[in-house]
């Protein structure tokens, strides 16, 4: 397992350096030119502007910049946001705590709603129970996620007043107190509930469809015979047996709630990264742009790793 890990690790380095090709010539693409945000608007002079290009490396042949932009990257340093007029590193650390703690909540809600409806329709197939979850599950991998929220927000935001539309916590609430954590869970229930919905859906669905053809396995029927009770039949075998898949989505799970998240953020007015990212698409903040296009590529390469080392832990007969 370890050598595996080892190799998977290694294997991760030339993917990341053609995903940073890739983003870093995208972004010498797109309209405008970031050096604009890096220099005194109130200076046009042409020989100032022609100055700050070559202090700033922007008259540089095309590979030099690169060698420049993603050696400063490996060591931390993502460029200076050309919106917020500080380095990037900082804007990202001010918005991903509160991604982090959207994607725990969100996971949260997608394993316990998914352990016991999948559980439920699994034990009880073909009943009203289970038809009805069955529609929730389709339900909730047909429609999109933007559907989802703007649903979410008209009814429980807007007719009802139950939950918060926008924002991470109420404002004026000293951070740290009891009061604003509270705020904080208040506001982030709906976006949560909207971000883990795919994924409790087909979690559901995936549950409930290997309860049941673990069912009609050889050892149930042994078990059966030999007068095992229901309960331990479905708690000790059927139901361990199952769940070992389900483990395994964990680590996928890392990299598309985080990246997901740039839809509902975003409608939501949540302040995150996701959110953070299409604000900075919209002002052509090139650095924040690449760094979190690197981020999120990064994140989806070690889920994958951490799905394949999860699904040998969980399952004996997997060797790597």
């Amino acid at each position: 397992m370890i050598t595996y890990s080892l190799r998977r690790i290694v294997s991760i380095i030339p993917i990341l350096i053609l995903v940073s090709i890739v983003v870093f010539f995208l972004a010498k693409m797109m309209p405008g030119d970031p050096f604009t945000g890096e220099i005194d608007p109130n200076n046009t002079k042409p020989e100032y502007i022609e100055e700050m290009r070559e202090k700033l490396g922007y008259n540089d042949p095309i590979s030099t910049q690169y060698v420049r932009w993603i050696g400063n990257f490996i060591q931390g340093d993502f460029g200076k946001s050309t919106k917020y007029k500080k380095p990037a590193i900082e804007v990202i650390k001010d918005k991903l705590p509160n991604t982090i703690f959207l994607a725990v909540c969100a996971l949260i809600i997608t394993y316990l709603l998914a352990f016991f409806l999948g559980m439920y329709a699994g034990r009880k197939p073909n009943t009203i129970g289970d038809h009805a979850i069955g529609i929730f599950n389709y339900g909730g991998l047909a429609i999109p996620q933007y559907i989802v929220a703007i649903v979410a927000i008209y009814f429980f935001a807007f007719k009802l007043g139950w939950l918060p539309s926008s924002g991470s916590f109420k404002p004026g609430l000293e951070h740290g107190t009891w009061e604003f954590w509270s705020s904080r869970f208040y506001h982030v229930i709906l976006p949560a509930f909207t971000l883990g919905l795919l994924s409790t859906a087909s979690y559901t669905q995936f549950l409930r469809n290997d309860i049941i053809q673990n069912s009609r396995m050889d050892y149930v029927r042994s078990a059966r015979a030999r007068g095992t009770s229901e309960s331990s039949i479905y708690n000790k075998h059927i139901l361990r047996n199952s769940i070992i898949p389900l483990i395994t989505f964990f680590g996928f799970d890392l990299a598309t709630l985080i990246s997901g998240a740039i839809i509902t953020e975003t409608i939501f007015t949540y302040p995150g990264i996701g959110m953070l990212f299409i604000d900075s698409i919209t002002s052509r903040d090139y650095p924040i742009i690449m760094s979190l296009t690197m981020i999120f590529s990064l994140l989806t390469l070690l889920g994958n790793l951490v799905a394949d080392i999860l699904y040998g832990i969980v399952d004996p007969r997997i060797r790597y």
